[in-house]
């Protein structure tokens, strides 16, 4: 069966999730946007347009890193507040991963638009793969550049700042912003400090969690239990207190648990590349020196064929897998020549840090995301 067969047919078995950029993270901030009188980027959400049609003082959207809807399935009660509040599943984007997903919240695009595609991304303009949040070079501590090289290279306007521009009041809360809130409580406490204020008002919170522990301790296990009760305790018991507020809650992807193997540790494939692999675990990207192709394509696929679909890149683009819209004139050149997509638990690591659970793919588990809202007014369907 060739590539384009293979992954059509796992489409079709639903065993991977087709990106939908009419429903996915991408198009939430754009209803945003429309609510507030600003300029779309790109298309609405259907499933939270009908919620925003009503003016409320206060419109929260809080993302909990990690939170897929296959975590809440395993996680949560089915009677409990988040499951009562569950107005629709819809998608993350590809990679569904932090880096690309919250980036697209905050800016309404794609990732093909603003390029902030995985933890780890090559840039041609100073050849070097760079940690984008940290901007430092790749396996190393060192400063990428004596600049913030995604954010000179490929910025991007948030929300946030484009609503406070354009006269309106909105707010960013999470830990990256303000150190000192270290818990969910403290992210509770200062989403309800904002809502206080007199004022229309747009606020995005950001939680790490779920997403750190599972990492850490794969899901299913006490800790990611515990903590999960005590996210949907204290944030349900916000949302329903807070009056004239639209409390919108979602993630940026989902997580699955995985088993892993060093990419380091397949000297053959190493000597093949030009540059080392970047993006995420779940779906790495490779440069391939032209007279190694052949050889690489072919032992990839000896060696990890049943667990992923090695695509050329110019599959993936024209299958336009990380977004329909017009890409950034940096995309192509950040992308290389081969990507690597995980279809079953297995996760190809070219960094030390090894997770027992991960995501970046196109599983269900880490593509489908919640959309949960508390509102004082009930949305006739």
């Amino acid at each position: 069966m060739n590539i384009q067969n293979s992954i059509d047919a796992l489409f079709a078995e639903n065993r991977l999730i087709r990106p939908d950029y009419n429903n996915c993270i991408a198009n939430l901030p754009n209803s945003i946007f429309r609510k507030y009188g600003l300029d779309t980027v790109g298309n609405t959400l259907p499933l939270i347009d009908k919620y925003l049609e009503k003016d409320h003082k206060n419109v929260v959207l809080l993302l909990l890193d990690g939170m897929g809807i296959k975590i809440m399935e395993r996680h949560l009660k089915e009677n409990g507040a988040f499951y009562s509040h569950l107005t629709g599943v819809y998608n993350s984007v590809f990679l569904s991963t932090t880096t690309a997903a919250t980036t697209s919240v905050m800016s309404g695009l794609q990732p093909c638009e603003h390029c902030w595609l995985g933890w780890d991304c090559y840039y041609p303009s100073i050849d070097k793969n760079v940690t984008l949040f940290l901007n430092q070079e790749q396996l190393t501590e060192k400063p990428a550049a004596d600049y913030n090289v995604a954010g000179t290279v490929t910025p991007y306007d948030n929300i946030v700042d484009r609503l406070n521009r354009a006269g309106k009041k909105a707010y960013l809360i999470a830990p990256f912003a303000n150190r000192e809130l270290a818990s969910i409580d403290d992210i509770c406490r200062e989403i309800r400090l904002r809502c206080d204020e007199s004022g229309s008002k747009y606020i995005y919170a950001y939680w790490n969690q779920p997403d750190g522990l599972l990492h850490r301790n794969g899901g299913g296990t006490q800790i990611v239990l515990d903590a999960m009760a005590h996210m949907e305790e204290v944030v349900s018991g916000l949302a329903e207190e807070l009056e004239d507020t639209l409390f919108i809650i979602t993630a940026d992807h989902g997580h699955i648990d995985t088993e892993s193997v060093m990419f380091k540790d397949y000297p053959q494939l190493c000597e093949c590349l030009v540059h080392w692999p970047s993006l995420e675990p779940r779906a790495l990207n490779f440069f391939v020196k032209e007279d190694k192709k052949e050889f690489f394509v072919s032992e990839f696929n000896r060696l990890f064929g049943d667990r992923f679909i090695l695509m050329p890149m110019e599959e993936v683009i024209e299958r336009k897998l990380m977004g329909t819209q017009t890409p950034h004139k940096e995309f192509r050149g950040m992308l290389g020549d081969y990507l690597a997509i995980a279809t079953s638990d297995l996760s190809i690591y070219f960094t030390e840090e090894c997770w027992l659970s991960m995501h970046g793919s196109l599983t269900e588990d880490e593509m489908l995301i919640p959309l949960i809202v508390f509102s004082n007014d009930r949305v006739v369907e």
